[in-house]
């Protein structure tokens, strides 16, 4: 009998190697199903592969009465009730690997849009505002012997560091792990304490998953011992921030401006931040490329595929259920 694997969302089925005849895939027509359609269906379904940013709570896994897997189609897993799923010995996983390059990518592509100016001087261009184009005007900064900090050094923010070391910056991080010296000399990074960080970095970059410990990291005591001129930038989760704390500290100008892929209310964008020039902001499209799509509905797939042979899952986020089964 084959497995059946309820997907939440559209994404690219071909990434996935999942054969047909062992297992047997529902996805959604349209975009994605409704909250309301997978409570009605998910009672059938072994697996479940929902997508970054869409609630799988303690009602609709409580619904699942046959589930034994949660396979993220993403790296943050902070959408699903872990907690339910482990009590109810649901193993749940993420796709880490693939993730990697395509957000560091944005990362430094934010970094660069926000310190040079891009963003704002497009945007001033095509709507044909009035600019100067004078040697002392349309100012930026270069990111050569600057120091950056690296909140959270796993492999994104080693990808990140890596990236700035080729344009000169100059490394330090705080982790909830040190790495090795090894692993320091490897990556260009020095280790500081994270009130040291805030003190002495031109631009924060955030790499850490959203935990309650994380949750309005940067806040309005972060910002005010932070760099005048200190530039933000945020691929993780919007909730490690403070929002409204951000927009005053960008208003006032003590902070020198603010790239953003991911929002504290997203969909919705805090309207302070759409009003500054010196913020670019994108639709998190930390992994929004087609070659990274695929990968992750591959690497979702072969944590499907793990579990089911009777192998545990590469990506496995709550190992405490293994003893459970």
């Amino acid at each position: 009998m084959a497995y059946k694997v309820l997907v939440t969302h559209r994404i690219p089925f071909e990434g996935m190697d999942l054969p047909e005849g062992e297992y047997e895939i529902t996805a959604p027509d349209d975009k994605h199903f409704s909250r309301e359609e997978l409570m009605q269906i998910i009672s059938r379904y072994d697996a479940l592969i929902p997508v970054f940013g869409f609630p799988i709570d303690r009602s609709l896994i409580e619904q699942g009465e046959n589930l034994r897997i949660i396979a993220n189609f993403g790296v943050g897993y902070n959408n699903i009730d872990v907690a339910t799923a482990t009590q109810k010995g649901i193993m749940v996983t993420n796709t880490p690997q693939t993730v990697i390059e395509p957000t560091a990518e944005l990362a430094f592509a934010l970094l660069l849009a926000v310190t040079r100016r891009i963003a704002e001087l497009d945007h001033k261009l095509k709507n044909r505002q009035d600019l100067r184009w004078e040697v002392m005007a349309n100012l930026g900064h270069t990111l050569q012997n600057k120091t950056l900090g690296i909140i959270g050094m796993g492999n994104i923010g080693k990808s990140f560091a890596l990236k700035a070391r080729a344009f000169g910056m100059n490394i330090v991080y705080y982790s909830r792990s040190r790495l090795s010296i090894t692993d320091e000399d490897t990556y260009g990074v020095q280790y500081m304490e994270m009130d040291g960080l805030l003190r002495h970095a031109d631009v924060i970059s955030l790499h850490t998953p959203l935990t309650d410990q994380t949750h309005h990291m940067l806040d309005e005591e972060a910002f005010s011992s932070m760099k005048q001129g200190a530039y933000i930038i945020n691929t993780a989760r919007g909730a490690v921030i403070h929002e409204e704390a951000l927009i005053r500290y960008l208003r006032n100008g003590h902070l020198g401006g603010a790239g953003l892929d991911v929002f504290e209310f997203e969909p919705e964008i805090s309207e302070g931040l759409l009003e500054l020039d010196n913020v670019v902001v994108v639709p998190h499209i930390g992994t929004a490329n087609y070659e990274t799509r695929k990968a992750m509905a591959g690497e979702a797939a072969s944590n499907v595929a793990a579990f089911f042979r009777g192998h545990q899952p590469p990506n496995l986020v709550n190992p405490e259920v293994r003893s459970k089964r």
